[in-house]
């Protein structure tokens, strides 16, 4: 491949009608695009004014799709589908591509023996030669009959046509666990076309999998960097091209889905170098990143609760920001930030990561189509690279240590976080970010690829309101962890709730201790139900004294294979933040989410409590029977 691989969109996989989508597609940088029948259906345009717009955007058209259920045991209805392949043909010629996509038939009259649908694939493709086009035979993994891409690739071998060759698509492999190796044997000039599609693995129907459930390259669970590394192996040359169906990615905004897709190809390319295969359009893995140097915590003004409580943590307000109305807080090697000059509602705002190459690091998110940050800054204050991440947090790139770029912009307080020495805050453990519902996904890649993360453990858990999809990323060293959540549904008004909770997670050697010493200080840390130790004790063999402790102070004990995770969390602060006091015990690798429904329903009561609010339930119709009972 070159540096820079060609590439393609399914405008499948965007929303909006055929002229937004192609818009989008050039807009991201894409090459080329395959059109998707239905879309070219419902659009004005005439199939030359598309080859014309596509051409006025620089995108190719590089494949028409899809032509289904070519083969049948039915020779007036194979007749009646070669002439509709006519029309296509003629469709495709006015909008100047030459391959067609021709899926494996799933109806009932399919063609079952190898030898006569071979024949049949043969006959459409005489009838394709003949106008200078060509078929791509793609095996559906629902295929009636052939389902498999090494089944696809038996037919097109006996078949021998030149105008025949294979479509292989990702997701249709790779749902069947299909063996791959075998896929470097094909010639590579009778792979027409290859498709790329990610999908979480998922025990279900693979028709409905495939149609509401696929993901870009490095959002879900499939090795598409050895698949593509096995397509290439063959010789293919062709464009690396999307193709996902995915119910939210058809209702966002076509622009910023189509970037994000476009920096999965990116991304997975570069994947595909690291194991000997194509060429790296990235320039190079991302610098480590060596620890969290602040997290910024952005506010519309004062908030007396969020100071008082970093206070009673053990933080040190040791700096304020020459030019801006910004402190910073310290305790170990952990920097909390307060900006008081947002204009929204307080939240994580921006997160700072310790880079071996920051400037390397920048460019490398440019190059991946991270958006810049626009920011102002007084002539002798530090220029750190920066760029905004999916959910509008901005990630900003900084040399190891406090001394090295930014802190000579505060002016120093001469505080000290001795007062901190109780608590026995270390570092940062991670931070917990709540997600847009429509950009979980996005975010996952753009901390994946940007900064070199490695996907850890993701799953689902009942949270008092509904679902809540978790998703953990962290480099290998485990020294810089994010915590990605999302709500897969919140609707109604009829409790309070906090839109989309962000924490810190601070580590500590000895959360009792910590929380004890907070707990003194006049931390507003959270209460746990009676229940939940009822329950501890029954689940894990803890001592009695120790068990006790936990409940007086409100200790979390998330017990994992290896090692548990312990947790003490404040109130939610200033609307949406709040913050967690954290010791892993053994190898732990977990972030407390078996715990969360619990700590989500003490939040809401400790909001409820303090607003002296009571949540009223609507009152059910009256119904004649239900007076009856």
């Amino acid at each position: 491949m070159p540096a820079d691989p060609r590439t393609a969109v399914a405008t499948v996989c965007l929303s909006g009608a055929l002229d937004d989508k192609l818009a989008a597609a050039a807009t991201a940088g894409f090459d080329g695009v395959e059109i998707f029948e239905p879309d070219l259906v419902a659009s004005p345009m005439s199939p030359g004014e598309v080859r014309l717009r596509c051409a006025d955007l620089g995108l190719s058209i590089d494949l028409y799709q899809p032509f289904r259920d070519l083969d049948s045991t039915d020779e007036a209805r194979l007749a009646a589908n070669h002439r509709r392949a006519e029309h296509k043909f003629e469709v495709m010629r006015a909008l100047g591509t030459d391959t067609v996509l021709v899926c494996s038939s799933v109806g009932a009259d399919a063609v079952a023996d190898p030898d006569r649908l071979a024949a049949q694939l043969h006959g459409l493709a005489d009838r394709a030669a003949e106008r200078g086009l060509r078929l791509a035979y793609e095996a559906l993994a629902w295929g009636r009959h052939v389902n498999t891409w090494d089944a696809s690739w038996d037919v097109v071998r006996r078949a021998d046509h030149p105008a025949l060759g294979l479509c292989l698509d990702s997701f249709h492999v790779l749902s069947r666990t299909s063996e791959i190796d075998g896929i470097a044997d094909v010639p590579g000039e009778k792979i027409f076309f290859l498709q790329l599609a990610d999908a979480p693995v998922l025990a279900m129907d693979v028709l409905q999998w495939s149609r509401h459930h696929r993901l870009f390259p490095g959002q879900g669970g499939f090795d598409l960097s050895r698949f593509l590394a096995a397509v290439l192996g063959a010789g293919y040359r062709g464009p690396l091209s999307l193709e996902v169906f995915n119910d939210v990615f058809r209702q966002a905004d076509p622009v910023r889905t189509a970037a994000d897709a476009h920096r999965s190809l990116l991304a997975l390319a570069e994947a595909t170098a690291a194991r000997g295969a194509g060429t790296d359009p990235v320039g190079g893995p991302a610098p480590a990143v060596e620890g969290t140097a602040f997290v910024e915590i952005a506010t519309g003004g004062a908030e007396p609760a969020l100071d008082d409580t970093l206070a009673a943590l053990g933080f040190a307000r040791t700096g304020h920001h020459r030019t801006k109305p910004v402190d910073r807080w310290e305790q170990g090697s952990a920097r909390i930030l307060v900006n008081r000059s947002g204009e929204r509602s307080t939240a994580v705002g921006a997160l700072a990561v310790e880079s071996a190459d920051p400037s390397a690091a920048a460019r490398r998110a440019a190059r991946l189509g991270a958006p810049p940050l626009p920011r102002s800054r007084g002539p002798a204050e530090a220029d750190l690279p920066a760029v905004t991440a999916p959910d509008g947090t901005a990630l900003f790139f900084c040399r190891p240590g406090v001394d090295a770029d930014w802190a000579g912009d505060f002016r120093a307080t001469g505080e000290t976080d001795e007062v901190g020495a109780g608590i026995g805050v270390r570092a940062i453990d991670h931070v917990g970010l709540a997600q847009p519902f429509d950009h979980f996904d996005e975010a996952t890649l753009f901390y994946r690829a940007v900064l070199g993360l490695t996907p850890g453990s993701a799953g689902e858990f009942a949270a008092p309101f509904g679902l809540v999809r978790s998703r953990a990323l962290a480099d290998p060293a485990r020294r810089v962890r994010l915590a990605l959540t999302v709500s897969l549904l919140r609707r109604g008004e009829w409790a309070p709730g906090v839109p989309e909770p962000q924490y810190v997670a601070l580590a500590v050697d000895d959360v009792l201790a910590a929380a004890r010493a907070a707990r003194e200080a006049g931390a507003p840390l959270l209460a746990m139900p009676d229940n939940y130790y009822d329950d501890l004790a029954a689940r894990v063999d803890l001592p009695a004294d120790r068990l006790a402790a936990y409940r007086e102070l409100g200790v979390l004990h998330d017990q994992g294979p290896d090692g548990a995770y312990l947790q003490v969390c404040t109130e939610v602060l200033a609307g949406r933040i709040f913050v967690a006091l954290v010791q892993r015990l053994g190898d732990d690798d977990g972030y407390g989410w078996a715990d969360a429904p619990v700590r989500m329903s003490a939040h809401r009561r400790r909001r409820l409590a303090r607003r002296a609010v009571t949540p009223v339930s609507p009152t059910p119709p009256s119904h004649p029977a239900a007076a009856a009972r």
